[in-house]
């Protein structure tokens, strides 16, 4: 089988154009630092700060491009870290998530919602998901790690769009648990 590339999710943020605004001044532009693995997006240089009813974490990126909604997305330890309760959900599903303030260099914002935990997933084209026998919103089983720290995850949702690359993410906690740091590849377990 096909083995699949196991990249780690940092902390980071997504942002509308307006919200960049208030952050970051009017007319601001997410410069790109470095690509990422799925086509046009990308980490900026801009980072921000994540205030909390508890603590605050400092230098948090905004991946590019601007979106349509903002979203938050951290680890469970993060939440603990900031006092907050955010659920795990794929991305964009924000609907009745907590907030959070952000501070930017030109201002700050209160998000009513929008903190997610990301729920592993796995993003691939049509061919891909041919290739692997998956289908869009399959939830599947997979096998990754390092020796003496080999994991399998469940709950991995399969994200099925022409746009996509093949790759899998996993936040922070996840891949620390499975010692994922640098190229790690994982494979679908049927």
């Amino acid at each position: 089988m096909k083995k699949i590339l196991v990249e780690t999710s940092a902390r980071h943020i997504h942002v509308t154009q307006e919200t960049l605004e208030l952050l970051c001044g009017k007319d601001a532009k997410l410069e790109v630092k470095a690509m990422l693995s799925q086509p046009g997006q990308f980490v900026s240089f801009t980072k921000l700060e994540l205030v909390g009813p508890k603590k605050s974490i400092a230098g948090v990126s905004i991946l590019g491009p601007v979106r349509k909604a903002d979203q938050v997305e951290i680890s469970f330890t993060d939440a603990r870290t900031l006092g907050i309760q955010a659920p795990v959900r794929e991305s964009g599903d924000i609907a009745g998530t907590p907030g959070i303030k952000i501070v930017g260099p030109c201002g700050e914002v209160e998000l009513k919602e929008g903190v997610i935990v990301a729920k592993r997933h796995i993003h691939m084209t049509p061919k891909d998901a041919v290739e692997f026998g998956v289908k869009n919103g399959e939830i599947v089983k997979v096998s990754t790690g390092r020796e003496g720290r080999k994991v399998i995850f469940d709950d991995v949702v399969i994200r099925v769009r022409e746009d996509f690359a093949l790759a899998m993410h996993i936040d922070t906690d996840e891949s620390n648990a499975g010692m994922c740091s640098g190229e790690v590849y994982g494979e679908i377990v049927k």
